[in-house]
């Protein structure tokens, strides 16, 4: 990344978080986005998200999607559903089918347009979503392709010619573990569960995934359940 100069799309999970340290360290945060659009989690995202800016002193805002919300059917919006329970995590079928059962329509498009909007306004060259190779496999749109994919499209979208990046896109839950204690990040304030409870639930494929990676670096799963 030549410029220094970020758009950092932050969930207060894990991933994102850690993008968000390594942005700041590289250069400038001119702005860190988190999007509303009626997710189980988001009081909590949103309170993480606010917890890590003033850590960094990084101006944050939310971005409301209410509209997403309402066109979305599957279980991360729609509290009538059941959220999916996987047991392999290894298993790409089994994972297909808990990524189908949480999709939200076009989600990771949406939020990288507006973060390019953000970006050609503040003159800043690069958005940073919090993606990783772990899940690229059943989220596409995790995928070094997709960040091609959508470079591409703004080099026409935008006159400034926005670029997407991220610093997590070859790293395994296990390796993004390993950067946050590396970047001195707070464990117990990420929130990277698809619930919205005191405490992450430990059940969903995302708190699975974030125990299983705790286990392989040593490290004690912050919330004991």
């Amino acid at each position: 990344m030549d410029s220094r100069s970020y758009i950092v799309l932050l969930s207060g999970g894990l991933d994102s978080v850690v993008n968000l340290y390594m942005s700041s360290k590289e250069g400038v945060v001119s702005r860190a986005l988190t999007f509303n659009y009626g997710q189980r989690s988001a009081k909590q995202e949103i309170t993480a998200a606010e917890y890590f800016c003033t850590q960094l002193n990084i101006k944050h805002q939310v971005i409301d999607l209410p509209w997403l919300g309402e066109i979305t059917k599957t279980a991360l919006v729609n509290t009538s559903k059941d959220l999916p329970q996987i047991e392999n995590l290894d298993d790409i079928s089994e994972s297909r089918k808990s990524a189908s059962a949480v999709w939200v329509p076009n989600r990771n498009g949406v939020f990288l347009n507006i973060a390019a909007c953000f970006a050609e306004a503040l003159n800043v060259e690069f958005v940073i979503p919090g993606f990783n190779q772990e899940e690229a496999s059943t989220f596409p749109d995790n995928s070094p392709a997709f960040i091609e994919a959508v470079t591409g499209a703004f080099r026409l979208s935008t006159l400034s010619q926005v670029k997407v990046a991220c610093f997590t896109s070859g790293f395994d839950k296990a390796k993004m573990v390993k950067k946050a204690k590396e970047l001195g990040i707070n464990f117990s304030k990420l929130w990277s569960c698809y619930q919205n409870g005191e405490v992450p639930c430990g059940e969903c494929e995302s708190c699975k995934r974030s125990k299983r990676a705790f286990l392989k670096n040593k490290i004690p799963w912050p919330w004991n359940n």
